[in-house]
């Protein structure tokens, strides 16, 4: 223990990478921040964007607690000690000093991560409440989705700083407080935020794809949209070896888990802002890749001036267009700003009926982009 108590020489690789990751996610955001509103000012920014922009914060406090982790306790907690080990480490020692910093030092870091990650869920939550505003039916499913996020929050910050009572024996060292009080290698924790996690991201992954699978757009263009909204399959994978890394890994649990916490959050704050930014990049890439990713028609989009959406809004928006009584149009747009006053309109979903108390409804969902200088969509 004397030479773990040393600490290692040197900056360790695992800082290194989490302030490059860190560094990473800011110019991202950024970035989204900017194709939002170079192309539709400010007020065209949703709650998505805001939520995107107060990740940071969490994001900042999660990377410096994992350089304290690495860096100022060495990886030390109050796990991966014998009995023996426990009974003979004085609590006048350095290394007692430091285990019990840094099993305080892991509480935070998990409160961090907790509310970073979930953060996140609630800004693509608010993005897909945009996405299907006029449609009661996905408003519902969004709603759900907020009230998962929320109750899974409240789940695993519970687990943070609940499980163990009282408050203190989080960093007790003799006698052994068990495991659940040793917040590097909580499992109860861990088994949370890893179930919690899949079912609330998968439930969010959901909610577009099979919309956009069903659309009438070619399969190259199907599997690309499934893409941009799939990221939060690669975060649950990262969510899962990180739960593994630390259960698998009593001796550097601490550091491993402060690790994969900071590339999970890197991955998730990439896959939740490229669809956001693809607007954008779509049309820079429209003169090199021409077809590839256009969606140009030369039919004429129909909601012209009537939609009453701000610039930059991208909706599904259920609305009467002199079709008579009994039928609906419904349009997915996506507003994207060059200077250009011209318009490129593709139905995703063929037109159908369905029978609903003796009406038929007809409903056809189309993508619209309009190159006049708004905020970036999708």
């Amino acid at each position: 223990m004397a030479s773990d108590a040393a600490g290692p020489q040197g900056t360790d690789p695992y800082i290194i990478e989490a302030f490059t990751y860190l560094g990473l996610c800011v110019l991202l955001i950024a970035f989204r921040t900017y194709c939002r509103a170079k192309q539709g000012g400010f007020s065209a920014l949703g709650p998505e964007d805001y939520l995107m922009i107060v990740s940071i914060l969490p994001f900042i406090a999660e990377t410096m607690i994992a350089y304290k982790v690495g860096e100022t306790f060495h990886g030390l907690t109050n796990s991966d000690m014998t009995d023996e080990e426990r009974e003979a480490l004085s609590p006048d020692s350095h290394e007692y000093a430091l285990r019990v910093g840094g099993s305080k030092a892991i509480i935070g870091g998990w409160s961090m991560y907790m509310t970073l990650i979930w953060t996140l869920k609630a800004s693509m939550c608010a993005f897909y409440l945009r996405l299907t505003s006029g449609l009661p039916g996905y408003k519902k499913r969004v709603y759900i989705g907020f009230v998962g996020i929320v109750v899974s929050y409240l789940i695993c910050m519970g687990s943070v700083l609940l499980s163990c009572q009282p408050f203190h024996k989080f960093w007790q060292i003799n006698p052994y407080p068990g495991n659940f009080c040793e917040p590097a290698v909580n499992k109860l924790t861990i088994h949370l935020s890893m179930y919690l996690n899949f079912l609330t991201d998968m439930y969010l992954f959901l909610i577009p794809i099979p919309m956009l699978w069903a659309a009438q757009l070619p399969k190259a263009k199907k599997i690309g949209l499934a893409v941009l909204f799939s990221g939060g399959i690669l975060t649950m994978i990262f969510g899962f070896l990180r739960g593994i890394a630390i259960l698998k890994s009593d001796a550097t649990g601490p550091k491993e888990g402060a690790a994969w916490a900071c590339r999970e959050s890197f991955v998730a704050i990439t896959t939740t802002n490229l669809p956001m930014t693809w607007g954008w990049i779509r049309e820079k890439l429209r003169p090199f890749l021409g077809s590839l990713i256009s969606t140009n028609k030369s039919r004429t989009p129909k909601y012209g001036r009537r939609s009453g959406r701000h610039p930059g809004s991208m909706v599904l928006d259920d609305r009467a267009d002199n079709w008579g009584q009994s039928q609906t149009k419904a349009t997915i747009f996506s507003e994207v700003g060059t200077g250009k006053r011209s318009t490129d309109e593709e139905a995703i979903l063929p037109r159908s009926t369905s029978a609903m108390g003796g009406i038929l409804k007809e409903v056809e969902l189309s993508v619209s982009s309009s190159t006049r200088k708004s905020a970036v969509g999708l």
